[in-house]
């Protein structure tokens, strides 16, 4: 059982969809997290972990090149 639960606000790790999100909040059993950069929410049952400096660092990247690209805000 994971006994980890996430605070509003941080980066987390969503083993299922293999990527960070940021925590907007927790409806029913599912936790809503969204890209770091913002974007569409998805909702995430778990397992999650807390995001590491490397999986934080990898998502501004991406989020920076797609900027770059003129595919985000």
């Amino acid at each position: 059982m994971n006994a980890y639960t996430p605070q509003v606000d941080e980066l987390v790790w969503d083993e299922t969809a293999r990527k960070v999100g940021r925590v907007m909040g927790r409806e029913g059993g599912c936790w809503q997290l969204r890209p770091p950069g913002g974007g569409r929410e998805w909702d995430a049952q778990g397992p999650l972990r807390p995001a590491t400096a490397a999986e934080k660092l990898s998502a501004g990247v991406a989020m920076a090149n797609a900027r770059s690209r003129g595919e985000a805000p």
